[in-house]
């Protein structure tokens, strides 16, 4: 597929989403952005560059979570990239019925609209989440699905959403479905963000479960993964892993960080981190061999590089960071 028109990007103030809007303006794009509504008029991640896009970016407040919304932003747009979800896991043991609505009814909410507004491609974004703990590796798209946390499970339920509006109405459905991206502006919720801000205040850490192991993606990585993959005709359908095939235990990402800061760093346990124990995900680790061979694409930031950058990002940014609590 060739873009023409206008790219509609759901969660464009987020982490990945931010990251995705950018990449399109300069790709040359012209871009709407759906930014979560808040009474300060705060953009998230998109103030740090949409001033350099003047006349490129359109920015809307809403949620998804109305239906209203969600029809007007999907006039006279080309392609949706679905990325707006509430996705902390530790906080959907607490509020679970709110991944209902956001994650599910949201979606639900996209998928009616851009069938409403003739859109002609919906690429959504899932999460290895869905997968569980690995029955075995590399986790290719065919594993067996098992989503064990309430996140999980309503990201699984998005999925089958957007796939069946594909089958039932023929709308262009692509889901993308990225392992455990990393990189600067990530919320403090996840794991590495976690430990980077923590090291630059302290020789000790505190974590959860060390021992887990996940396939750590890049952010740029993971963005142009979810562009090539978005406008592939032949993944019309389907769904589409993006990963770099290598997982690392928490304890070895936090020795890494270690080396770059130059500091020894003492991990202690905190149980209020730790998830339920049949709810953990033990190991996460991507086979994207549908995407290599379809699209060439490839992770082209190691895992060190991506590493040092992020520490170098968050040094300049850690005083918007609340690192002395637990971010749920």
């Amino acid at each position: 597929m060739e873009i023409t028109g206008k790219v509609l990007v759901t969660g464009g103030d987020g982490f990945i989403g931010s990251h995705l809007v950018e990449y399109l303006l300069q790709c040359g794009y012209q871009v709407r952005a759906l930014t979560y509504y808040n009474s300060f008029n705060y953009w998230g991640h998109l103030e740090e560059f949409y001033k350099d896009y003047s006349g490129q970016l359109e920015v809307v407040s809403g949620d998804i979570r109305d239906p209203g919304i969600c029809e007007k932003i999907c006039e006279e747009i080309e392609i949706v990239f679905h990325l707006a979800a509430l996705i902390p896991i530790p906080y959907s043991y607490i509020a679970p019925h709110s991944y209902v609505q956001t994650n599910v009814e949201g979606t639900l909410n996209m998928l009616t609209s851009a069938l409403k507004n003739k859109v002609r491609r919906f690429v959504h974004t899932s999460t290895s989440e869905v997968y569980g703990t690995a029955k075995y590796t590399p986790i290719d798209e065919n594993h067996p699905l098992n989503p064990q946390s309430p996140y999980a499970a309503t990201k699984l339920g998005a999925d089958k959403l957007a796939i069946s509006f594909y089958l039932s109405f023929g709308l262009e459905v692509v889901v993308v479905r990225p392992f455990n991206t990393y990189g600067p502006r990530q919320s403090a919720r996840a794991v590495i963000p976690t430990v980077i801000l923590q090291a630059l205040k302290s020789n000790e850490i505190y974590l959860g479960n060390v021992d887990t192991s996940r396939d750590f993606n890049y952010v740029s990585d993971t963005v142009e993964g979810i562009v090539l993959a978005g406008l592939q005709d032949t993944f019309i359908g389907q769904e589409i892993n993006i990963g770099s095939g290598k997982a690392y235990k928490i304890i070895e990402i936090v020795d890494m960080i270690s080396e770059i800061l130059g500091k020894e760093l003492k991990v202690r346990t905190d149980p209020d981190r730790i998830r339920p124990e049949k709810s953990e995900v033990k190991i996460l680790l991507c086979s994207s061999e549908k995407i290599r061979k379809i699209c060439n694409w490839q992770p082209k930031v190691s895992i060190q590089e991506g590493l040092k950058k992020t520490v170098e990002w968050f040094k300049r940014h850690q005083r918007a960071y609340k690192s002395d609590i637990y971010n749920v």
